[in-house]
């Protein structure tokens, strides 16, 4: 397998915007699967990387974030996939994971193929980086039970799409393995 990466994708969130309440119950059941994924590739010495959008806080750094998403409503929905002081973490505006971020460059140094992203919103965040993973030549893996949406069918609708468009591979959090890329 190809040395990869796990990409956490918008999991720092304050739960504080138009569509939160009916995005956190699909937060609570993707948890877990986030979660095994964190643990997992923390103990294997892959590279986590959080890829967070930043709310518009243009002054803010990662560790604003996370403690504005730490004093928010759903602390329960952050706390289990917080970053640790090894994991790394990119600030987003928009939808991509590498749109006007550093995140190609930062792969392309640690010597990452492949990317596993979990996290939120399905049909939106992760269709649009898995998307510009695939345009960038990395390997894409979605676990699929590791996800949360806003919408369910928009969201089947994005998982075909990744899978028969971008080559993705749709796993299980049970059947994902994570090299070091060291």
């Amino acid at each position: 397998m190809a040395p990869a990466a796990l990409i956490i994708i918008d999991m720092i969130n304050t739960y504080d915007h138009e569509d939160a309440e009916t995005l956190v119950p699909a937060v609570r059941k993707a948890l877990p699967g986030i979660a095994t994924l964190l643990k997992r590739a923390r103990e294997s010495g892959a590279p986590v990387i959080y890829v967070n959008d930043n709310f518009g806080q243009w002054r803010s750094h990662h560790g604003e974030l996370l403690d504005a998403a730490l004093r928010g409503r759903h602390r329960e929905l952050v706390e289990p996939v917080s970053p640790d002081e090894d994991s790394l973490f990119v600030i987003k505006a928009r939808h991509s994971i590498f749109y006007e971020t550093p995140l190609a460059y930062l792969l392309g140094d640690l010597g990452v193929e492949q990317l596993v992203l979990c996290g939120q919103v399905t049909e939106q965040c992760l269709l649009y980086s898995a998307l510009d993973a695939h345009i960038r030549h990395f390997g894409v893996v979605v676990s699929f039970d590791a996800l949360a949406h806003i919408d369910a069918h928009l969201a089947d609708a994005a998982l075909r799409m990744m899978q028969r468009n971008m080559a993705a591979q749709l796993r299980s959090t049970g059947d994902i393995t994570l090299d070091s890329a060291a």
